[in-house]
């Protein structure tokens, strides 16, 4: 993959993009200094980098893939790994089994490519048995699970490091400053001028505007416009329900959700369509701002 830098400069403002974990990332900061710009630009990749290599279900050299190739042997994680592992085991919980990060390996049977293919109900159930944050002993830092069960960090690992970014350059630079990873963002303002940054989101509603303002805090957005099947009519989400192996039914199209953090705008974002059709009234318990489509 090609880590190269692209900066654009505006008359106040540097843009610095990058490719990194399957998606445009790009960093916005309220300064013109094409030096400073790209000295941040070379952080954000390099620590977008790092957490890609090192928790990628795609890499077999990611932590991932050593905790998925165990064969049913115990493994020690690092501290960072561990966190994750820790907060995955508080989604568990919080969701009542809807949020399982052993649920990845439904992607052997399920496509969301737009067709109409839906896999074998006989295909589901045989995986079923390899699915289940519960049948995990984690006791940190000790990591066991059955031969065959696999992790997938994919539902948190681009929200995380569009944090774990912020803050490695919010300690570098104290003007305003974006971060964008595919969609999923965070921000700090006002700019130097006292405006707040202006985001653009997929219109989810007819109530939400296309542009939202962002002084700081995060926006991340979940939905099925990019993923989904179409069957008779039905439309099946690739919000996979990890207690049945099947799509989330009656759900949102599509939550936004803005927050303090990135991970807790896309943990919300998430856990409002694992609700299906309680999807709203579960965000109205949150207390953060939201917009959702049906």
């Amino acid at each position: 993959m090609d880590f190269s830098l692209q900066l654009t400069q505006y008359e106040d403002l540097s843009r610095i993009q990058f490719p990194a974990m399957a998606c445009l990332c790009e960093v916005l900061i309220d300064s013109a200094d094409a030096s400073l710009a790209l000295r941040l630009g070379e952080l954000a990749r390099d620590e977008a980098r790092r957490i890609e290599h090192k928790f990628s279900r795609y890499r077999d050299d990611s932590v991932v893939a050593a905790i998925n190739h165990a064969a049913g042997a115990a493994i020690t994680v690092d501290d960072e790994t561990a966190g994750l592992l820790d907060f995955a085991d508080e989604l568990f919980a919080l969701s009542e089994g809807r949020f399982d990060i052993t649920s990845g390996i439904l992607r052997r049977v399920w496509r969301f490519d737009g067709s109409d293919r839906l896999p074998a109900a006989a295909g589901i159930d045989a995986l079923l048995p390899l699915i289940g944050w519960h049948k995990v002993r984690w006791q940190k830092p000790e990591l066991q699970m059955a031969p065959g069960m696999e992790i997938d960090l994919g539902g948190i690992g681009k929200e995380y490091a569009v944090d774990k970014v912020f803050a490695l350059l919010a300690a570098q630079f104290a003007g305003a400053l974006l971060v964008n990873f595919g969609g999923d963002l965070r921000a700090r303002g006002p700019r130097s001028d006292g405006s707040a940054w202006q985001v653009g989101v997929e219109k989810v509603s007819a109530g939400q505007p296309e542009l939202l303002s962002l002084t700081t805090g995060a926006i991340a957005t979940s939905g099925d416009s990019q993923r989904y099947l179409l069957r008779d009519g039905v439309r099946y989400s690739h919000i996979l329900d990890p207690r049945t192996g099947w799509p989330v039914q009656q759900a949102p199209h599509a939550v936004t959700v803005m927050a303090a953090s990135c991970v807790q705008a896309g943990v919300f974002s998430t856990l409002a369509l694992m609700m299906g059709s309680d999807a709203e009234a579960f965000m109205q318990d949150q207390d953060v701002p939201f917009w959702s489509m049906r």
